[in-house]
């Protein structure tokens, strides 16, 4: 008897179904763990208060599906300037790097680093640079899923000697953690110490350097408090500089995911996880200040007279700065203008 045609395309069809199902029904099942690398110890402000919390929110809206297993300290080997292309190549699912750390290569991006720049502390900031990188830097991290973009608090001096003004600066061994800032000591009258964070450390304790920038957040777990005596801070909300940070995906590690899990990876990623970083640097930065006021250190506090003579030294940095995007073909003038904006709009 000749096979009616109709029953045979139902047959296929469910068929067709059945596999489909088998195969929805395995990714349901299925478990994905991504490798988070960074380079602070767990207990640090940004390990400890956003990069497990983020996490552990993963794991559990994804219902387990999602596992993070983490490598602090630089675990999986290499050094911090290497992290973001660690995310780009896979040899990590997830890095959380400083964009300073590798010179010229995030230029729109940079205009955040500008000396005070930044306003209104660390979530607002953080909240103003994943704006401002969606819309005007988006280019420059098409490598990666980027996951969050953000800032720290205000930046401020840790010295051996007191920095009490313009003229004491003069001279010392300043470490600076990119070429924005290292440009801002030099115009300043400080000798700069390009190093990744993480070697601040010894580099205090061996005479390296006579002092550091840092925000007050990684003063603990550097033990900055310990090795140096004297911070310096500023009159106004800016700090005097900003160092800029992304929080980055392998795209192919993303693009393995079921729709579902991506949709778990989107719904934390974005403004709203910039702004997490950015509250756990606010609080990391009030535990960094009392630390060091219950040590018995000098915290110097310039006042407004004195700061704007540093805002008027360190604006020499942003024209320089212009000057060198123009080169490179970009409207440094306008994104200036762009970032100022976006600030200010967060900054309310």
């Amino acid at each position: 008897m000749k096979p009616n045609p109709l029953a045979r395309r139902a047959l296929i069809t469910l068929a067709s179904m059945s596999a489909l199902l088998s195969v929805t029904a395995v990714q349901a099942q299925q478990t994905f763990t991504l490798r988070l690398h960074q380079m602070l110890p767990a207990q640090a402000v940004i390990p400890s208060q956003a990069i497990t919390p983020w996490a552990q929110k993963v794991e559990a809206e994804s219902n387990g599906r999602i596992k993070v297993q983490m490598f602090h300290s630089m675990q999986l080997g290499g050094t911090p300037p290497q992290l973001f292309d660690q995310a780009r190549d896979g040899v990590a699912d997830i890095t959380w790097t400083v964009l300073g750390y590798t010179p010229g290569r995030f230029n729109k991006a940079e205009v955040f680093e500008l000396p005070f720049m930044c306003q209104g502390g660390g979530e607002k900031c953080s909240r103003a640079f994943h704006e401002f990188v969606e819309t005007h830097a988006a280019d420059e991290f098409r490598s990666v899923k980027l996951l969050a973009a953000h800032t720290h608090g205000p930046g401020l001096f840790h010295t051996r000697q007191p920095v009490t003004g313009l003229e004491s600066l003069r001279g010392m061994k300043v470490r600076g953690g990119s070429r924005v800032v290292n440009n801002m000591l030099t115009k300043l009258g400080a000798t700069p110490v390009g190093m990744p964070v993480p070697a601040v450390t010894e580099a205090l304790s061996k005479g390296v350097i006579e002092g550091t920038t840092i925000p007050w957040e990684v003063v603990p777990p550097l033990k900055v408090h310990e090795l140096v005596k004297n911070h310096t801070t500023f009159a106004g909300s800016a700090g005097l500089y900003t160092q800029t940070f992304a929080f980055s995906m392998n795209r192919a590690a993303y693009d393995k995911l079921p729709d579902d899990l991506k949709k778990v990876i989107d719904n934390n990623s974005g403004v709203e996880t910039a702004a997490l970083f950015g509250r756990a640097m606010d609080e990391g930065d009030r535990v960094g200040r009392d630390l060091a006021v219950r040590a018995g250190n000098t915290i110097v506090a310039l006042d407004m007279a004195e700061t704007q003579r540093w805002r008027r030294t360190a604006a020499t940095v942003e024209a320089d700065w212009v000057r060198e995007m123009s080169g490179k073909g970009l409207d440094g003038a306008r994104l200036v203008k762009e970032a100022q904006a976006l600030i200010a709009k967060h900054a309310r």
